[in-house]
């Protein structure tokens, strides 16, 4: 199987030059490599000092880079729906000029670059595919689009197919405007499986994420809020990359402050990102340009390890759901390495539980026999959070005095309760009931 790896952080960490130097030593260890970037600031061309295409352009032995052309996967994936959209649009009198702006899709170039990363996997002829990610945040809605859409498409698409299907030449006249035909609909139904394919994809065995950091106390808070946002929608998380640290030997007295700083920083990153391997990459006095300085980057960075094993649980950071049962009780075990009380939220929506960390939501399919229990409480202990259910009609146990409220959403609120416990010790979270009626 092809190892997929995935190289995201803050911008100007120097992701690029990580992904890039990974896939020249993977090269130079045998393995046929290709490098691509979702980052639509292409600039893997000028790390590599090579002229790059829309196909795998190879610049040493096994060793690919491609600049993925957006255009033509945006035309093969969207075009149907873009189309039907102008039509509105121009129903509406707007400009054709503006209707063709406002009819491509947001982030599109950089889920059609997943899209391809799929298509290679799926081609067999890699052994290693590193991806050059956008910026944090772009790569974090990137990564849960296939869940949010999967989400709509499984609830609206059915019904309002059959709908327009059925009423199309009334509802057309009654609206006056153009409806969805079959064609639009496929599109949409296409465009679900393929990022359903993507998930699957980069949340298997197969793939994982590495986080690119500098030692920056706001660079690192950032990096400790993707690693839970990653878990939370499935993510494997191996490794981190410390880019840009200072040399202790010869340091002068100015540089011996820093290397100070950073090596405090350094030391909470270790105890952060536990187990997670930290690689170090000394600051250099130029950027690495060209496959020898990449290499002896990647080299330096990775010493005698093997960035190219499959990670395993031991090994990385990830969703790790289970379910324990004490006869009738059940309880859901889910990993969110890093969160924290005050910015976690639970809310059960039927046969759902809607999770949100910060300013990220996933819903959580509940299997059938949590589906017909109810939810009892939660627990956020050391970075798994435990919710616990019970069938419906068992007595409950009784609701803490003290619970603050959270969001609700249609149905049962799972609010923002996880209160700090005094037997426990700092830091140790209290169990509490957090079922309360109402809606936002």
């Amino acid at each position: 199987m092809t190892r997929v790896l995935l190289y995201t952080g803050k911008g100007g960490v120097g992701k690029t030059t990580s992904a890039a130097g990974t896939a020249t030593l993977a090269a130079l260890r045998g393995h046929r490599t290709l490098v691509l970037s979702t980052d639509t600031a292409h600039s893997l061309a000028d790390t590599f000092d090579a002229a790059v295409g829309a196909e795998p352009t190879e610049v040493d032995d096994r060793l690919f880079v491609q600049l993925i052309d957006t255009q033509r996967r945006f035309e093969r994936s969207w075009g149907d729906i873009q189309s039907y959209l102008r039509r509105v649009l121009n129903t509406v009198g707007v400009d054709p000029i503006e209707a063709e702006e406002l009819t491509v899709l947001p982030g599109a170039e950089e889920v059609l670059a997943l899209l391809e990363v799929r298509d290679h996997v799926r081609s067999g002829q890699w052994d290693v595919i590193v991806v050059d990610c956008a910026p944090t945040a772009e790569t974090l809605r990137l990564l849960a689009l296939p869940d949010a859409l999967n989400w709509y498409m499984n609830r609206l698409f059915t019904v309002e197919r059959r709908v327009v299907r059925t009423f199309r030449p009334v509802l057309s006249k009654a609206v006056g405007l153009p409806l969805p035909d079959d064609n639009v609909f496929d599109a949409l139904r296409r465009l679900r499986d393929d990022l359903a394919d993507v998930r699957t994809m980069l949340s298997g065995p197969d793939a994982s994420v590495r986080l690119v950091l500098t030692p920056e106390a706001v660079v690192v808070a950032e990096a400790r809020r993707t690693l839970t946002t990653l878990s939370l929608y499935g993510y494997r998380v191996d490794g981190v990359i410390a880019n840009r640290v200072f040399p202790a030997a010869g340091a002068d007295n100015w540089r011996r402050q820093w290397v100070a700083a950073q090596r405090g920083i350094l030391e909470e990153v270790a105890v952060s990102f536990q187990p997670l391997p930290i690689w170090e990459s000394p600051y250099r006095a130029c950027e690495p340009v060209g496959v020898e300085e990449l290499a002896a980057f990647a080299v330096e960075m990775y010493g005698g390890e093997d960035p190219f094993v499959r990670a395993t649980d031991e090994t990385s950071l990830w969703v790790d759901r289970h379910i324990d049962t004490d006869g009738r009780n059940y309880t859901l075990t889910m990993s969110l390495p890093l969160a924290t009380a005050s910015d976690l939220e639970l809310a059960r929506r039927g046969d759902e539980l809607l999770i949100t960390v910060g300013s990220y939501r996933r819903v959580l399919p509940l299997p059938a026999a949590l589906a017909r229990a109810e939810v009892t409480g939660a627990r956020l202990d050391n970075g798994r959070l435990q919710v616990r259910f019970a069938p419906q009609g068992a007595q409950q146990p009784v609701v803490p005095p003290q619970t603050e409220p959270g969001y609700r959403e249609n149905g049962r609120h799972l609010g923002r309760e996880l209160g700090h416990a005094t037997r426990g010790g700092a830091g140790r979270l209290a169990e509490h009931k957090a079922m309360t009626d109402g809606n936002r």
